[in-house]
């Protein structure tokens, strides 16, 4: 009996659905380039870039909204509300602007920041397939790395914290506000995703190609912000009573490694898109049936 006869009819239907074939040939190619491993090393980086982060971005909030207590625990719950595993965590605290935190946050943001965008650059390269000889040296993507990292940090510090505002904004507008929020917040998640695949992606692939990815990305980020955070949240408090600390850090783990799988899905939707890695076999070889390899350098 040919137990296999199934998956080779699904195979042949789903190369001609178009639905199908791009979302597997995207998994397809995920794991093909040992995806798994690569949004474990990104989210290892930023689960120790976070905490800095957060101190910065509360230390400055400290500062500019010292003068309305209503406001500035509105924006804190909002701002936080952001990250929804520790936020709870951090809202009971106080919000006062302090030299000494501000130093910490800058120098741990950028220190713990660091590793996170050159693995997220490593990444990218690999997943277009870039060579390692057109990389650049130790010192150069480091130096590189840091700017993009004071780029792309600001913009996700201010994307947060206008976020924060528009929904503690939105507290005194009803549901109107909410709306108005949530798209503020929708729009620059967008700008920041795309700040990312644009600088840490090769300059030989077009800006167009990157938008899908972009899309994905921030996508993913709202359902994470939506629904993952409440279903995280939920696991955690019932995990609480018996794990304590231990269970609130694996949930932590636990969401920020979805955020990273979804930028990296995100890199190879823009890769099979732009090569036209589709409909591909999901039985054979893994080049098989594809216009060009999979790891083939340079934009297509």
């Amino acid at each position: 009996m040919d137990f296999k006869a199934p998956l080779r009819r699904f195979d042949r239907f789903q190369q001609t659905k178009p639905a199908l074939a791009l979302p597997l040939g995207v998994f397809k190619k995920f794991g093909e380039d040992e995806g798994g491993g690569m949004v474990s090393l990104i989210a290892y980086r930023a689960f120790f870039s976070l905490f800095p982060l957060l101190l910065l971005m509360t230390t400055i909030l400290g500062y500019v909204l010292a003068g309305n207590e209503e406001l500035r625990k509105e924006v804190v719950s909002s701002t936080l509300s952001q990250f929804p595993i520790i936020g709870d965590q951090l809202k009971g605290g106080t919000l006062q602007g302090s030299g000494i935190a501000l130093a910490v946050g800058i120098v741990g943001s950028l220190l713990a920041g660091l590793g996170v965008v050159l693995e997220t650059e490593q990444t990218f390269n690999r997943c277009w397939g870039v060579p390692k000889s057109a990389e650049r040296g130790f010192v150069g993507s480091r130096l590189r790395a840091i700017g993009l990292l004071l780029v792309l940090g600001g913009l996700a510090v201010v994307a947060t914290a206008v976020s924060g505002l528009a929904a503690g904004g939105a507290h005194f507008l009803g549901g109107s506000g909410e709306v108005a929020g949530l798209i503020i917040a929708t729009l620059l998640n967008l700008v920041v995703f795309g700040a990312v695949f644009r600088l840490l992606t090769t300059d030989a692939v077009e800006t167009r190609a990157l938008l899908p990815g972009v899309v994905v990305a921030t996508v993913g980020w709202e359902i994470l912000q939506i629904a993952g955070g409440w279903y995280i949240a939920h696991a955690v408090k019932n995990a609480s009573a018996v794990y304590g600390t231990f269970a609130l850090v694996i949930g932590l783990l636990a969401w920020i490694h979805l955020g990273a799988t979804f930028v990296v899905l995100g890199a190879e939707v823009n890769v099979v898109r732009a090569r036209k890695l589709w409909p591909r076999p999901l039985l054979g070889d893994p080049g098989a049936g594809t216009p060009g390899a999979s790891k083939e350098a340079g934009a297509g």
